[in-house]
């Protein structure tokens, strides 16, 4: 049984997926570990999502109940998050309903800008993290695979790419109410991971040209090389960040906010700046794409300096271009329609396997008696197992529609009940057949 428990900017406050950001490696070993149940597990964790996906023993009784338990045990042994905490923070899917979860997830259809591209990658990698750690199961593995084929193909056909946009690009986007010539703007970029990389292709897209970097963990130098800019030195900071009209922070290399007043020289002011996209905005605008948050919450009370954190760019964000995301949960329906059938058809298998060896054991059975009683032209024989064959079609045809439906259950207990055959016996069936 495939299990998702997500926490995301749809259910969950920021500062709560800030404190999941910083989840640790050993999430998913954990959750092995906690519940024998568990089979396999893959932990997704972003900057606005949280998401374990669990492969759990399914004739385990309760097992949503036990895998979700598991879960949130997990995650306050390697956080020190309670679970009580988390109470209404997250969802729960299960069954089919998973796959359909992660491929839009994979598509970017759950993203806080619909269509944005990075969760891709990142889905990848988190299958990668988990193979790595020896924690997937193949039905987990199958599940990512097919979420990346998902994705692409919602790329490659439907127009979602177009119709979403990144947080980089939707960021300044919402800076461009306020900057009259971005050529003219002295913009300071902190940080010099893949997103400032994004972050500075995208400013120079807008003709941003005295663009300067500084890294927390010192990479400017390199970065700044590397991209033809300037780079900005641990005691050269505040003074540049004073000086900058534009202050982009992205990065993840340190947990507590690289950016605060003591960085900006400026007074404190007891009024607070407001909405960052009103009229009258102040000579400075700080954007912060970090999580956790790059920037103290108090420079918004800097007098003359506007913020843009990523709750305001969540209520900014676009509305969805109906006919594209449309076309794009069409996709993801199918794909995991399709995910769904074949894995449908991969349980029943052993219920199939378990009939069909039970079918012709009773034939040779008969094979062999015709044989003692004189068949010597194996005339007999021939149509015993033409009858085999005709009697055990139907019922293995039956038994992948059903599967198919989602119904093959219903196989299984009809095997049970008209031949005594049990699950357990199917899955032996299936063993010594492919020993």
């Amino acid at each position: 049984m495939l299990l998702c428990v997500t926490a995301s900017h749809k259910t969950a406050p920021f500062d709560m997926l800030e404190r999941l950001s910083r989840t640790p490696d050993d999430v998913a070993p954990n959750l092995l570990r906690i519940a024998s149940c568990v089979q396999g597990a893959v932990v997704l964790s972003t900057c606005n999502r949280f998401e374990a996906y669990v492969e759990v023993d399914e004739p385990v009784t309760a097992a949503g109940a036990v895998g979700v338990e598991a879960v949130l045990e997990a995650i306050e042994q390697s956080t020190g998050i309670p679970a009580s905490e988390l109470d209404g923070a997250y969802a729960v899917h299960s069954g089919r309903r998973v796959a359909e979860h992660l491929f839009a997830v994979a598509s970017g259809l759950e993203s806080v800008v619909p269509g944005e591209g990075e969760i891709a990658g990142q889905v990848r990698r988190a299958l990668k993290t988990a193979h790595e750690e020896g924690t997937t199961s193949p039905e987990l593995e199958r599940l990512f695979q097919r979420a990346s084929q998902a994705q692409r193909k919602v790329k490659n056909v439907t127009a979602i790419g177009r119709a979403g946009r990144s947080l980089v690009r939707l960021s300044l986007e919402l800076a461009d109410s306020r900057i009259a010539d971005w050529a003219a703007e002295r913009v300071l970029l902190v940080g010099t991971g893949a997103y400032a990389a994004v972050t500075l292709a995208t400013l120079r897209e807008r003709g941003a040209t005295n663009i300067s970097v500084y890294s927390p963990s010192g990479r400017a130098e390199l970065f700044a090389k590397k991209h033809d800019i300037a780079a900005v030195s641990d005691a050269d900071y505040a003074r540049v960040a004073t000086a900058s009209n534009l202050l982009i922070t992205c990065t993840n290399a340190a947990e507590e906010p690289v950016l605060g007043p003591q960085h900006l020289q400026a007074p404190v002011s007891a009024v607070s700046g407001g909405c960052p996209m009103g009229a009258g905005a102040g000579s400075q605008l700080v954007i912060d794409l970090g999580m956790p948050r790059n920037v103290d919450p108090a420079v918004a009370n800097l007098a003359g300096l506007a913020l843009l954190d990523l709750d305001t760019i969540r209520l900014h964000a676009p509305l969805e271009e109906l006919q594209a995301t449309d076309a794009a949960r069409s996709v993801v329906r199918e794909a995991a329609d399709t995910f769904n059938v074949v894995g449908d058809q991969r349980s029943v298998t052993p219920a199939v396997v378990a009939f069909r060896s039970h079918m012709f054991a009773l034939l040779e059975r008969e094979i062999e008696r015709a044989r003692d009683r004189g068949d010597a032209d194996g005339k007999v024989e021939e149509a015993l197992r033409h009858l085999g064959g005709v009697l055990t079609h139907a019922p293995t045809a039956r038994a992948h529609e059903l599967a198919a439906d989602g119904r093959g259950d219903e196989f299984v207990a009809a095997l049970e009940t008209v031949y005594g055959l049990s699950v357990v016996d199917a899955a032996d069936a299936t063993a010594s057949e492919t020993a």
